[in-house]
């Protein structure tokens, strides 16, 4: 058998697709292999370059797989699909990524450390609950508002219909709605102290870990959005400017540009939806105060809202600019520093 320079890997939950080359590009190994299978196949071989699709699995295989020596290289999908040559199955996609891994320009994923993957668990299962609280509430309000109960909007003003539904005596609430809607209450307050204890497992990690001390620093980043960004974000070194960085999540326009002529349109939503909903969140709640702080940030959103853009694109924007700034935190592991009004 030819020495087997590049291997690429078509990840799977039990049967993996190989597809290796030598230094030639001649194919000299396509084969499926078991999950049980992996392991003893790739500790025989030389070390080589081993390309995976980034997902859900493939941070553990490259890091099992680094450790016996062979330089793993993640690829996220998208980059990969013009290398698949006509019918996709299992056998093309194996040969399209040991063809994308060899490419000078193509983009990587680093690999991220079990802590930083447990990290983001934590942020999984908090989004999860509390999108899962979000659908307790608004069924409660919206069954009380059928028998005329009604409260205004806000998870603060719930606690009426809350303290409607405890009392037995209350004839305002029928018996038989009131035996049907208390198990959804039980489980809000269920949900509502599960996420605070995530809350408070989050924080620790924040506490713990220096990255996400110094993007907290950052107005509108506290230790939920500062704790997904440094958990997300293995090596911001692979990002060439704070620009790109905000490309990456989606907060940069998208371009139809051509003949020499720049057309920019909508954000183009891209990259990781979660830390951009964070992001824009923060740029939100900055902009709800901006008009009683002096911060750099809060007077440039200022003049933007003062020249009649729309808060939801200068929200945007602002987002746009708290990703850069993290990005420059990040790579060069600086504190944020304030300007000379807000010292």
């Amino acid at each position: 058998m030819e020495k087997i320079t590049t291997i690429g890997v078509d990840l799977a939950k039990s049967v993996f697709q190989v597809h290796a080359v030598d230094a030639a590009g001649s194919v000299v190994v396509t084969k499926a292999l078991r999950r049980r299978d992996m392991e003893p196949f790739f500790s025989r071989l030389a070390p080589c370059l081993i390309g995976l699709e980034a997902c859900a699995s493939s941070h553990h295989w490259g890091r099992l797989l680094s450790l016996m020596g062979h330089e793993v290289r993640l690829i996220p999908p998208a980059y990969v699909k013009p290398y698949v040559r006509r019918q996709k199955n299992d056998a093309a996609d194996a040969a399209a990524i040991c063809e994308a891994v060899t490419r000078p320009n193509m983009r990587f994923v680093p690999i991220k450390s079990e802590d930083q993957q447990a990290a983001l668990m934590l942020h999984r299962a908090r989004s999860l609950l509390t999108s899962q609280r979000t659908a307790m509430i608004c069924a409660l309000r919206g069954h009380m508002a059928e028998l005329g109960l009604v409260a205004p909007r806000a998870v603060r003003n719930l606690r009426p219909l809350l303290e409607i539904l405890a009392d037995d005596e209350d004839d305002s609430l029928p018996a038989l709605a009131r035996a049907a809607l208390r198990p959804l209450a039980q489980q809000l307050t269920s949900l509502e102290q599960q996420i605070a204890q995530l809350d408070q497992q989050l924080l620790e990690w924040h506490r713990i870990t220096e990255v996400s001390q110094r993007l907290a620093g950052i107005p509108g980043v506290g230790p939920v959005t500062a704790t997904a960004l440094a958990a997300s974000v293995t090596d911001p070194s692979m990002f060439a400017s704070g620009r790109e960085f905000a490309a990456f999540l989606g907060l940069a326009p998208r371009q139809n540009s051509s003949g020499g002529k720049t057309r920019l349109g909508r954000v183009s939503k891209m990259g990781d939806r979660y830390l951009r909903t964070l992001l824009v969140t923060g740029a939100t709640a900055v902009l709800s105060h901006s008009k009683t702080r002096t911060g750099r940030l809060d007077m440039w959103a200022r003049a933007l809202l003062e020249k009649g853009k729309p808060t939801k694109l200068v929200a945007l924007a602002l987002a746009n600019k708290m990703a850069r700034i993290a990005w420059a935190i990040m790579r060069r592991g600086e504190p944020f520093r304030l300007g000379p009004a807000e010292a």
